[in-house]
């Protein structure tokens, strides 16, 4: 019981802080083994809410709102960032709707991993910005199959270790 006589009720959350975290320690884990540029990570539940974030030492300004947009565009759309720029290449009409409906919180460009239960079902996205975006997607899946759970896509694009800027 609260102070005021009444029970508080916990919400529940489609991915844990501490998975979040897990996710987040891993993904900086494999940047850094892999020598990536220092990256801007956000881990958001199936709500879109933001569970978890960090940013490393010398991450440009703008990388939160990078991270962030490439998890919830995944989210949004039900599938990797990836597959967002793959599938819409040729319809920029779409993509700028999509970018005004979500309040530009729409980056489709690698580097917006969603995060499977055992069902398949997405529980939350990873967002990672800061390298070329093939790398950032690299260090999102790393992150999110070291921490125990499972990433779509389930792998990197053959060759990320080469991507530029």
């Amino acid at each position: 019981m609260g102070s005021e006589g009444y029970t508080l009720a916990p919400v529940a959350s489609s991915l844990t802080l501490s998975q979040a975290e897990a996710i987040l320690d891993h993904t900086l884990a494999a940047a850094r083994e892999a020598g990536l540029l220092p990256l801007a990570v956000a881990v958001l539940d199936a709500g879109a809410q933001l569970v978890a974030f960090r940013r490393e030492d010398g991450s440009g300004v703008l990388r939160f709102e990078i991270a962030r947009g490439k998890a919830q565009g995944a989210l949004g759309m039900g599938i990797s960032s990836r597959m967002i720029r793959d599938r819409l290449r040729e319809r920029p009409a779409f993509q700028s709707a999509i970018a005004a409906a979500s309040d530009g919180r729409f980056i489709p460009v690698p580097g917006g991993v969603l995060v499977l239960d055992e069902a398949g079902r997405a529980i939350g996205a990873v967002g990672v910005s800061g390298d070329a975006s093939d790398r950032d997607e690299y260090a999102a899946i790393a992150g999110i199959q070291a921490a125990g759970l499972r990433a779509e896509p389930a792998e990197p694009v053959p060759g990320w270790q080469a991507a530029g800027l």
